[in-house]
């Protein structure tokens, strides 16, 4: 390799990064929901749209836009394709910033996460209405997903290191 890999080679590195990253973050998020109180769980449950996560509405709006009519597993397999392709895409962009961009790598992966956890999780999935308004959710529903985004951006950060990327 190259004192530079190619912005495509990054681009899967940081894909595969972010992927697995994902399941990191699933793990930690689980972690720190597992201390949530049940009063803040309610809470969580009565603000989410249509009482689904952000992921499920996505998939029901696009199986609804496509005219797919994804059955049960159908619906749980979607849910869990676009739930690591948005650690995937965003892994990919990373990457191919990372080496190219001042400020972009080591410590700024988890910086790079708590951006992915304001941008999306605070701001599109509301705008979007695939999440309900930022006041509806107890504050450890916030904490838990930034919490979970700096490790998803640590992470990918670490496995771009351990892939090769530049």
């Amino acid at each position: 390799m190259t004192a530079r890999s190619s912005w495509w080679g990054d681009a899967l590195r940081g894909a595969v990064a972010g992927t697995v990253a994902t399941w990191l973050m699933d793990q930690v998020t689980t972690g720190v929901q597992a201390t949530q109180s049940a009063a803040d769980r309610a809470r969580e449950e009565a603000a989410r749209p249509n009482g689904r996560g952000a992921v499920a509405n996505l998939v029901e709006r696009l199986d609804g836009a496509l005219g797919t009519r994804l059955d049960r597993t159908g619906r749980v397999r979607a849910e869990t394709a676009v739930h690591y392709a948005l650690g995937a895409l965003p892994g990919a962009l990373y990457g191919i910033a990372r080496g190219r961009l001042p400020l972009v790598g080591g410590w700024a992966g988890a910086a790079y996460g708590g951006v992915l956890w304001a941008v999306n999780d605070e701001a599109l999935n509301t705008r979007l209405g695939l999440a309900g308004p930022f006041a509806a959710y107890p504050l450890s529903a916030h904490w838990r997903g930034f919490v979970g985004h700096v490790a998803l951006g640590a992470a990918t950060d670490s496995g771009l290191d351990i892939l090769g990327a530049a």
